[in-house]
């Protein structure tokens, strides 16, 4: 698989600045001049987004280094552009983690890995299985430093956890993908990384099944830190996964304890540390789903409802995988040979399914996005979109004309599409 290529010649001008006050010069110089810019950590990410029409890339891998950790307040600020793997590194070093369980995309795409940022990694808000258990990324986000499109410092937030002072700034920057400001600085929470963990796999059930079973496990006072379900072929293969983390005798407890509670949907095999690590790395790789061939989508909706989206779309679909509990569904659509019909024809069938598959989402409380294929660089599809909330769309919009009136930031990436 290829990475969807933003719409930026070779030859465009990149500019790599190395601290606060260049990212803030060459912002209010692009808007001086109305020069569109795309916002660029490791790059790691570009598949997941639509295309953005730049004239200049501004790229902040110089941006890099920790600025402070503190492990006793267990608070670390960074450079936006500090490689993930660095802070995972140093974290690691004292037995800490950052509890949303992020991850290097490299892993989907076939790319070299280490390019994902901190800075990266919180404008698009990732979260891994964890998710569930320990909230998203942006619920650890304490504080930053930006620039904005209108080429004026920012600062959120601060290193404290409770910080009730002003505008929850922090959380509005996670999940912007670089849309109202440039992250320059983090402070993120950590938190101790668990001594034991033990995941518990059970074989062979359905996907309806499997999200019933799920739903249980998080309603239990086990405190499941994530749960997923990889259907397979044959059925009697696929997977159904729980894990349980924290001090040993601890998790041998909640083991027995929710065996017995869930003793109906049959008897788990456990898998302990390494090997309940290496089952989680599956699910984050999205190893089930097929690499060619396919375009990726990936839909968000209510948890116990996550076996209803994977129905619905059974017939369009090569393979699922489901996280979060049911919450995160992860489709591989085919893509159509490219004999098999004219371009003009081809199009209008994959906005359709465009449609549908948003369509799915929205009925079922939540929302989709292709996030892998020929589909996600593509122009919008021949086929109407159901319409979104005009509020929250409304809502976007005049957040971004507050914190980027003239439209230089990631200019073509619309937040608001799947709203």
């Amino acid at each position: 698989m290829s990475e969807a290529p933003s719409v930026v010649s070779e030859r465009s001008p990149r500019h790599a600045p190395a601290s606060d006050a260049e990212v803030r010069d060459l912002i209010s110089a692009a808007v001086a001049a109305r020069r569109r810019l795309e916002i660029e950590g490791g790059g790691s990410k570009r598949a997941l987004r639509s295309p953005v029409t730049a004239d200049v890339v501004l790229e902040l891998r110089a941006l890099s280094g920790v600025l402070d950790y503190d492990p006793e307040e267990l608070v670390i600020r960074a450079c936006a552009g500090t490689p993930l793997r660095e802070i995972e590194t140093l974290l690691e070093e004292r037995q800490q983690m950052l509890a949303f369980e992020p991850f290097d995309h490299a892993l989907w795409f076939g790319a070299e890995p280490g390019r994902a940022t901190l800075g990266g990694i919180m404008a698009a808000n990732i979260s891994g299985p964890r998710r569930v258990s320990s909230g998203a990324a942006r619920d650890h986000l304490l504080g930053f430093t930006a620039v904005s499109g209108r080429g004026e410092l920012l600062k959120g937030g601060g290193a404290v956890v409770k910080n009730v002072s002003g505008f929850d700034l922090p959380k509005l920057m996670a999940g912007s993908w670089g849309t109202l400001a440039v992250l320059t600085s983090l402070t993120v929470r950590v938190v101790p990384r668990p001594p034991a963990q033990t995941t518990l796999r059970f074989f062979g059930l359905s996907d309806a099944i499997a999200n019933r079973l799920m739903t249980a496990a998080l309603a239990t006072p086990a405190a499941v830190s994530a749960a997923a379900h990889l259907p397979a072929v044959p059925a009697s293969a696929a997977e159904t996964l729980l894990r349980l983390e924290g001090f040993g005798p601890s998790v041998k407890a909640r083991v027995r304890l929710l065996e017995e509670h869930l003793a109906s949907f049959g008897s788990p095999e456990a898998l302990h540390d390494e090997s309940s690590t290496r089952a989680w790395r599956r699910v984050v790789a999205l190893e089930p789903l097929p690499r060619r061939g396919c375009t990726w989508w990936r839909l968000s909706v209510p948890p116990a409802r996550g076996a209803e989206a994977g129905a619905a779309l059974a017939d369009a679909t090569r393979a699922v995988l489901y996280d979060w509990g049911g919450g995160l569904v992860y489709a591989a659509v085919p893509e159509p040979a490219p004999e098999s019909a004219p371009q003009s024809a081809a199009e209008s069938a994959a906005g359709v399914l465009d449609a549908r598959i948003r369509s799915v989402a929205r009925t079922l409380g939540g929302h989709a996005r292709c996030v892998q294929g020929s589909a996600a660089p593509a122009p919008a599809p021949a086929a109407p979109r159901p319409p979104g909330s005009s509020a929250l769309r409304t809502l976007n919009e005049r957040v971004k004309a507050a914190f980027d009136p003239f439209g230089i930031l990631n200019p073509g990436l619309d937040l608001a599409a799947e709203l």
